[in-house]
């Protein structure tokens, strides 16, 4: 059983693909588009390495555990890259915004309960808490004043060590990461969880909310939040679509 947990060659390949092309977009976005980093390439090679860290532990990671925990289940799980859907992540983040549809962890099973289901689906925004919580840790013990410098570097408000710069950026995409994916609508994890448990539902999201309102201020999750919902009804519009 734990050999299947294993990821193949083809879809280590294909998480990869996922992976680079997500932190290359993220890269973007945080720069501000592909004039910035045209004009500051020391800007993009400095940033890069930190999102593709962040990203590899909060997006690989997360659907990874969907699928150890489905696989738990009985299911055929593996993640899939969707070339459609990474140029579509790609092309807007070259203007400053992001649009992620990487791809996703595609499970095969007519046998799951609707609270395995729902297992399922919480197990990857779950484990963007436990990223989220180790890194809040590290960072609460190596510096002072800590959770208020965390918006700094996305601000360059001050001249932040490179390895704060990277604990504060991947506390912040754990945090969206998760909360975008427990928005409830199909096909993200929230639609899937609500429908299992609403007590479970609300308390995820709740812990979000909290978590998230320790790092960044309450007006800009406010704005967040709408921009989310936006690209959550454009992703589920796109899943009606063939993407892989």
């Amino acid at each position: 059983m734990l050999r299947d947990n294993i990821p193949t060659g083809a879809e280590l390949k294909e998480l990869a693909l996922a992976d680079i092309v997500l932190s290359v977009a993220f890269t973007l976005v945080l720069l501000g588009g592909i004039g910035t980093a045209i004009q500051f390439p020391d800007a993009l090679l400095y940033f890069f390495p930190i999102a593709l860290i962040a990203i590899t532990l909060t997006f690989v990671l997360h659907e990874m555990m969907h699928k150890f925990v489905a696989q738990r289940y009985g299911a055929i799980a593996a993640f899939k890259a969707s070339r459609i859907g990474l140029i579509i992540t790609l092309i807007p983040s070259m203007l400053g915004f992001l649009i992620g549809l990487p791809g996703a962890t595609i499970i095969y099973s007519n046998r799951f309960t609707q609270e395995e289901e729902g297992i399922v689906s919480l197990a990857g925004p779950l484990t963007n808490f436990a990223v989220f919580f180790v890194f809040l840790a590290v960072g609460m013990i190596e510096y002072p004043h800590f959770l208020s410098q965390v918006l700094l570097s996305f601000t360059g408000g001050a001249n932040l060590s490179y390895f704060q710069n990277m604990i504060n950026i991947t506390l912040f995409i754990s945090l969206i990461l998760a909360f975008f994916n427990m928005l409830p609508i199909y096909p993200l994890d929230g639609s899937k969880v609500l429908k299992w448990s609403k007590p479970a539902y609300l308390a995820t999201l709740a812990s979000i909310f909290v978590l998230l309102i320790l790092i960044v201020p309450i007006f800009s999750l406010i704005e967040s939040f709408v921009v989310m919902f936006v690209f959550a009804a454009i992703i589920s519009t796109m899943s009606r679509v063939v993407l892989f």
